[in-house]
């Protein structure tokens, strides 16, 4: 099974410096009954379609399917509610991890959010100078939630 080991930081943009290229993300979401994610993603000119699962700690199931860049147009225009989140992603390497720096756009400009995975919950992440806080588990933060609960209002 696939399995997603992801931490969360808010992070201070003026620590960072120069980021490099980046790549505007657009995603919708079909609504479930439970504490599962149903993604279409359009990244660049790629697009995806994931599945993801509950929660446990900051692990859960991920299942992620490229899928036509129209077929992902489609699915967020008809099939996914309460329309879209809007981001440009930056992938930096910082100590032999990826971190992917996340900075919204829309109702929830201002956010600025790193994302790094991990090989499990124990592994050890230096953190970078820019990171400010962690906000793994933190449910406002999920994307999802993002939606219905926008940066701007809180």
């Amino acid at each position: 099974m696939a399995k997603e080991i992801e931490r969360k930081f808010l992070i201070d943009l003026k620590l960072i410096g120069d980021l490099p290229d980046g790549k505007l993300i657009s995603q919708g979401f079909i609504g479930t009954n439970d504490k599962t994610v149903v993604r279409a993603r359009i990244k660049g000119d790629e697009a995806f379609l994931t599945l993801k699962g509950e929660v446990t700690g900051f692990t859960r199931s991920e299942f992620e399917y490229q899928i036509p860049v129209d077929d992902a147009t489609n699915i967020i225009k008809e099939l996914c509610s309460g329309g879209v989140v809007e981001k440009t992603r930056y992938e930096i390497i910082y100590e032999n991890h990826t971190w992917e720096i996340d900075i919204f756009h829309g109702q929830n400009e201002g956010l600025v959010v790193a994302e790094v995975e991990v090989q499990s919950e124990s592994e050890s992440v230096s953190l970078p100078k820019w990171i400010v806080e962690e906000v793994t588990g933190d449910p406002k933060y999920f994307n999802v939630s993002l939606l219905s609960n926008p940066y701007s209002q809180w």
